[in-house]
């Protein structure tokens, strides 16, 4: 299992304990994590799972593919770390991740 906390807009942080192969999307739904909508299902259709990867992060997690770009044109505050949480998956490199939810969703 790979650590990964999802802080919520509010400030409350979720410490999780994730799969590997999983998504940060997958497991904030798992355990109601909230303000990730999560409209799609992880398609990467729409961008209500938007997150902000923590700075200390941006380097190790990678920005956005193409496509996922195209999906945060409707996201609401995108900022450099924006990144859709459906297309981050849980790898060994991501031990200890740590994502902000913005506080509201497009």
């Amino acid at each position: 299992m790979t650590k990964l906390t999802i802080v919520a807009f509010d400030g409350t942080r979720f410490d999780l304990d994730a799969e590997q192969g999983s998504t940060v999307m997958e497991n904030a739904v798992r355990n109601s994590v909230p303000g990730i909508d999560a409209e799609c299902g992880g398609a990467c259709a729409c961008a209500t799972c938007h997150v902000y990867v923590d700075d200390a992060w941006t380097g190790t997690v990678g920005g956005p593919q193409p496509m996922e770009e195209d999906m945060l044109d409707f996201a609401v505050d995108v900022r450099p770390t924006s990144r859709l949480s459906c297309q981050i998956k849980i790898t060994p490199a991501l031990d200890g991740l740590i994502v902000h939810v913005p506080e509201r969703q497009g």
